[in-house]
């Protein structure tokens, strides 16, 4: 009995470290498995960020990979601007909820500049211990344990990863940082693919809307309606918050704009004598394309600076060239958002030159049309005055050959009357013929009788009809500019009173000017001016004509004859121009 204890315990020695060689091989089975699935991860998050060619899609691809690559409880993407400042920052660990607390995105400073100014892996243990290290805003989450490594897009550093907290309260290790090298270096190469696509992409959008622009443009469309497509697209294709276009005349000055989008209201009809001052200025100056990184604190811009508050980055290109410029176009962008990437206004100048050739071949066209119209009116005066003026002229003078030989009373007294109508349709005529002879010079102020022939245009949208027009005279020599800007002042308050007040169904307008006294009369077929009515608009008129030595009388037209008559008579020589 007493021999069997020694013999018993001989063999559990080799028992016992046979246990520990089984455990420590099963531990070094499971680190393995561990670095083959971490392998497999590493490999297919590779394949993933490669599979997409969306540039944002890319890069919120590759934080979440590498999040769960080095099992990092938070992750960032810092993607670096041309001012060597974050332009864009992509989190992963952190709810949207929790990100307003915090509030603006860091721009590069403390530790995160660190990896700028020095692209190379950065390994903590302690984030706050670093020289770099500034501290967190309030509501961040702490953060202790920190892996960052630069994205090289070829020869350049493109971004940075950022990872923090290591599950488990470890802190990231060599593997950790091997892997997390591994997969910047696949990041760079999908960053570099999506930048490619989008510049592809971005430059069929501008092609398709430069032949979108030129087509509308020579099929006739209004320009005003045309370029403000051009501005919605270039909005549209360059992600701008606001979008402006200036139109430039021949010495400088803005003669408009147009405006879409965020404070489109304050950009919209600017006319000023010069460019000086203005976003305009800076892209005149720069020769075509500026880039300002500010444009609310630019100061170049100080001709009214408030309408661009708000407002950070910001791109002006010149439409045309220096011998012809039609205009600036300038997009921008809210403040806080990431500037205009160079590759995203690359195509704008190109846009700008072909939309500047539009507009040019749009003015020929319009020229050319312009000519023939005038050609055809030419024409038509011709025939007007060698065939029907020369008809009734002679008509005329056969009837008043033929009035002496009528000697019933009631006869020649519609005889005198028909003739009487032949002579005023003769002049009617005439004031045709002046004003189809008419020429719109450019640079040189519109005669009154063009002017007055576009009053009658406009007040027929009020009128529900268009009001007949006679002129008689020299009313384009005799008249002055400043009468002139009287006589339409008086056009454009009569009808506007028989649109309110006369519910008529026709109105004429006479010009006249002979024997030295110009004379406006506006008559309709209304119901006629009321007893004890409003007469402002009368007051009106006649202290304009008193102030001209010159009187105002109106008239209602008896049961028989429904309307009102309205004459405005002036001495011609009581403006001078």
């Amino acid at each position: 009995m007493g021999g069997d204890g020694p013999e018993a315990a001989g063999p559990r020695v080799p028992r016992l470290r046979l246990d520990e060689l089984l455990d420590e091989l099963q531990v070094r089975i499971d680190e393995v498995r561990g670095t083959r699935d971490r392998l497999n991860g590493l490999l297919e998050a590779v394949m993933s960020v490669g599979r997409e060619l969306d540039l944002p899609q890319v890069l919120r691809g590759i934080v979440e990979a590498a999040v769960v690559l080095v099992d990092a409880e938070y992750g960032a993407l810092g993607v670096i601007g041309d001012d060597k400042k974050l332009a864009e920052f992509l989190t992963v660990g952190i709810s949207d909820q929790l990100r307003a607390q915090i509030g603006a995105l860091p721009s590069g400073h403390g530790i995160l500049g660190e990896l700028i100014r020095h692209p190379e892996p950065l390994r903590l243990s302690e984030l706050s211990e670093h020289p770099a290290s500034y501290g967190f805003p309030d509501n961040h989450p702490p953060m202790h344990s920190f892996l960052g490594v630069p994205i090289r897009v070829r020869d350049d550093v493109f971004g940075n990863l950022y990872m923090t907290e290591k599950r488990g309260g470890s802190d990231f290790d060599a593997e950790d940082e091997a892997v997390l090298s591994t997969l910047a270096v696949a990041a760079g190469i999908a960053i570099e693919n999506a930048r490619l696509f989008e510049e592809v992409r971005l430059r069929e959008r501008w092609l398709a809307a430069i032949s979108d622009f030129t087509s509308a443009l020579l099929s006739g469309s209004a320009e005003a309606q045309v370029l403000e497509g051009m501005l919605e697209r270039s909005r549209d294709i360059t992600r701008a918050d606001l979008g402006v276009f200036y139109l430039v005349g021949q010495n400088g000055e803005l003669r408009g704009s147009l405006a879409l989008g965020d404070g489109a209201e304050a950009h919209r009809g600017i006319v000023l004598p010069g460019s000086e001052g203005t976003l305009a200025a800076v892209a005149l100056s720069e020769d075509g394309l500026a880039m300002i990184q500010d444009v609310e604190a630019d100061e170049r811009v100080t001709v009214q600076p408030e309408r661009w508050t708000g407002f950070g980055p910001a791109v002006a290109v010149t439409v045309g060239t220096k011998e012809k410029m039609s205009g600036v176009l300038m997009l921008a962008r809210r403040r806080g958002r990431p500037p205009f990437a160079a590759a995203a206004v690359a195509a704008l100048p190109g846009f700008a030159g072909q939309a500047a050739l539009a507009l040019e071949l749009a003015d020929r066209r319009r020229g050319a049309e312009q000519m023939s119209l005038l050609e055809d009116h030419d024409r038509i005066a011709r025939d007007l005055h060698d065939l029907a003026i020369q008809r009734l002229f002679a008509t005329g003078m056969t009837l008043q050959s033929a009035q002496r030989f009528v000697e019933h009373p009631q006869a020649a007294e519609r005889l005198a009357r028909a003739i009487d109508d032949l002579d005023a349709t003769i002049k009617i005529i005439r004031s045709t013929i002046f004003g189809l002879r008419e020429r719109d010079v450019p640079g040189v102020a519109p005669k009154l009788r063009l002017r007055a022939v576009q009053a009658m245009d406009e007040a027929a949208a009020a009128l529900g009809f268009a009001p007949a027009l006679r002129m008689e005279g020299l009313i384009d020599t005799r008249v002055s500019p400043a009468m002139a800007d009287e006589v339409l002042a008086v056009i454009g308050e009569a009808l506007a009173n028989v649109a309110r007040h006369a519910g008529a169904t026709s109105a004429e307008v006479a010009i006249t000017a002979s024997d030295g006294v110009l004379t406006v009369s506006v008559s309709d077929d209304g119901v006629g001016m009321p007893e004890g009515g409003r007469r402002s608009g009368l007051r009106n008129l006649s202290e304009r004509a008193e102030r001209l030595g010159g009187e105002l009388s109106v008239s209602t037209r008896g049961q028989a004859a429904r309307g009102t008559r309205l004459e405005w008579r002036v001495p011609l020589t009581g403006v001078t121009g």
